[in-house]
């Protein structure tokens, strides 16, 4: 199992976070995207990270992201209170539209996959009139059952006749995250996982003011505006979630260990 070792990161509930600023993050992508690098994108919050926790399979694709983005803020204190005092949000809206303003200054075009037409269209609508010199390379809705074998090479296909260097994938997690992983090394561009952020910048769904994002109370806002989808979600990662982090917090890592007393670290390891 390969976890990423070229980007910094720090571990959240045994999860390596990459640990640079949306810029950074934002411009490794598009460097990627520049020579067609196959590689993927997580954008993590506490369902995910949960996901991947109860899920071995899951654990493995989440562990193998060249990047995995902290969306939600629970996960940026963590990584705060594990030495990147300055780790800011990196969310999957702020992902799109950063990424879509400095693609179309670079001319790097991007392929939108997943998500329904009534969600696609106002997307390009809103992108044509945000970023009029955007590429935009290929729009694809896909159906809710698994693509066969001939639809998922025709799709291939289309993204590789495209130019596409980024891929925006939109299939809700843990769907995506697993598309992805299985399509590394056959789409030669960055793919993103970047699930509800298709419906809230087409006006489907409104995205919280920008105080109550910075008091991580996003997840509020949402529920209020999705109490039936959502509960259930929230029910069953936010406690599990806290508890596992604040184990984590009060359990002294290795390093910790090692700065402490390192002749005691030497004779466990040995």
């Amino acid at each position: 199992m390969r976890e990423n070792k070229f980007q910094p990161s720090k571990k959240v509930i045994d999860f390596p976070i990459t640990a640079l600023p949306l810029e950074d993050q934002v411009k490794t992508i598009l460097r990627w995207a520049v020579t067609r690098e196959s590689k993927t994108v997580c954008v993590a919050n506490v369902h995910m990270l949960m996901e991947a926790h109860w899920n071995p399979d899951f654990a493995n694709v989440l562990k193998n992201a060249d990047l995995v983005t902290p969306d939600g803020m629970p996960l940026v204190w963590m990584m705060r209170q594990m030495g990147a005092r300055n780790q800011n949000r990196v969310a999957g809206m702020d992902i799109l539209l950063t990424l879509c303003e400095k693609a179309q200054a670079q001319n790097t075009s991007l392929f939108f996959v997943g998500s329904q037409t009534q969600i696609l269209s106002p997307m390009r609508k809103r992108l044509n009139k945000e970023f009029p010199n955007l590429k935009i390379a290929g729009m694809e809705p896909l159906p809710f059952r698994p693509l066969t074998p001939t639809e998922d090479e025709a799709l291939m296909q289309k993204i590789h006749e495209s130019g596409a260097g980024v891929v925006l994938v939109s299939l809700g997690c843990p769907k995506q995250e697993k598309w992805m992983a299985e399509h590394k090394g056959k789409i030669k561009a960055v793919m993103i996982g970047l699930g509800g952020a298709f419906p809230v910048y087409a006006g489907i769904h409104k995205r919280a003011p920008r105080i109550i994002r910075d008091m991580g109370l996003e997840w509020l806002y949402r529920f209020i505006q999705e109490p039936r989808r959502l509960w259930h979600r929230y029910a069953k990662t936010i406690p599990p979630f806290m508890w596992l982090a604040l184990k984590q917090l009060l359990t002294p890592s290795e390093d910790v260990l090692s700065s402490v007393n390192p002749t005691l670290h030497q004779s466990t390891v040995e």
